[in-house]
């Protein structure tokens, strides 16, 4: 089990939301219990570069979370922006080959560099948590089982210089074998034993994943979709 970061650190908020306003309300109420909020593709694209500022203005870190997946040069390029303004991590197609993900990697790199910032993190998105083994086959057209797609894909990923990798729970294990301990996995699909799994096939509780040895857990509506997202966000970290 990871223990160097400490439990508000660990777990990433998902905004999902289809506006800032209801995003930054959110994240307003639940004030200093978690550190990181995530920024999927809808909230981006409703609300532009707008809504990582506003968050970081508000004293959190931001996990983007749009998943970059195309040619090397067009990657590289979204890299080099999406670093300028700040971000503690964000992510990008393993599908995309080894030559795609080290450009993104030396764009972030140069780009903080030139700006004095921090790095961001760059990892590596292996299978998504709703890809059934069926559906992995039969429509992806990927042969094979999704644990040695994933760790297939984990290894690409650190040849390219990446940090680390976007997996499911029941991959941590796997991949530390095939990567270290030191490659970090940031693992969706997380959901307590009070929670609905909804449409996520591959999940784990937050106990169960940090035992694994996760370094961060991404949790959305267990604690959006509460009654009280404050009082969920606590009993998770009383958790973990």
């Amino acid at each position: 089990m990871n223990t160097e970061l400490r439990p508000q650190e660990r777990i990433f908020v998902a905004l999902d939301y289809a506006n800032m306003d209801d995003a930054l309300r959110m994240a307003e109420q639940l004030g200093d219990t978690i550190k990181t909020m995530k920024v999927g593709l809808q909230l981006f694209f409703n609300s532009g570069p707008q809504i990582l500022h506003r968050l970081h203005e508000m004293g959190f870190q931001v996990f983007m979370d749009c998943k970059f997946h195309d040619i090397p040069n067009t990657v590289a390029g979204a890299s080099d922006s999406v670093t300028q303004h700040g971000v503690y991590m964000f992510n990008v197609h393993c599908a995309g080959g080894v030559e795609m993900m080290k450009r993104a990697k030396e764009a972030a790199l140069k780009r903080a560099e030139s700006m004095g910032i921090l790095v961001p993190k760059l990892i590596g998105v292996t299978q998504l948590t709703s890809t059934s083994q069926e559906m992995l086959n039969a429509e992806i057209g990927v042969p094979g089982d999704v644990q040695s797609s994933v760790i297939h894909y984990a290894k690409l990923a650190q040849q390219a210089g990446l940090d680390g990798v976007v997996a499911s729970g029941h991959e941590i294990e796997a991949i530390r074998t095939a990567c270290g301990d030191d490659f970090v996995t940031v693992i969706p699909g997380i959901r307590p034993t009070w929670a609905a799994s909804d449409d996520q096939k591959r999940i784990m509780t937050p106990k169960e994943a940090l035992q694994a040895g996760a370094h961060y857990l991404v949790i959305g509506r267990a604690i959006t979709h509460a009654a009280d997202p404050k009082a969920a966000a606590l009993r998770i970290l009383e958790e973990v």
